[in-house]
Formats: C-alpha cells, sequence, structure tokens
C-alpha cells in the first residue's frame, strides 16, 4: 500500500518540475490518469490548481481526472 502514494509523489514532483521538458511532465500526468485510484484523482487536480503550470498541462491534468470521474473508481 505504501509504494502507490510514494509512486504518486513521485509522479506528481515529475509533473510539476519545471526543470523538465513538457513532454515529460504531460507524460507523468497520463501515468497519474492510467493508475486511475482515488488519490490519484486528487493529484490530478491539484496540477489542475497549480498555477505556475502551462494551460496545456493543466488541460492535460482535467482531461485525465475526466477520465478518472467517468470510469466510476
Amino acid at each position: 500500500m505504501s509504494e502507490q502514494p510514494d509512486e504518486l509523489q513521485k509522479l506528481a514532483a515529475i509533473a510539476t518540475d519545471l526543470g523538465l521538458s513538457a513532454d515529460m511532465r504531460v507524460k507523468a500526468t497520463e501515468l497519474l490518469g492510467r493508475i486511475g485510484s482515488r488519490e490519484a484523482l486528487l493529484v490530478l487536480l491539484e496540477l489542475v490548481a497549480n498555477e505556475k503550470l502551462v494551460a496545456e498541462e493543466r488541460d492535460a491534468a482535467l482531461r485525465q481526472a475526466r477520465v478518472i470521474i467517468r470510469s466510476g473508481r
């Protein structure tokens, strides 16, 4: 159980690290969406609210959050 929160924290750190390429940050966001848990949804919503991220990256996080919500997990 403790592995998943660690993984979520690592992916969130990658998704918000402006020193990394935009492609790498978006891939981290997509991986959060694939996890599909409630915790991943909360992380994605935090990314959506992060005003430091580029609008396209925030939109990608929102799309992934919608996928989780629609799946009913």
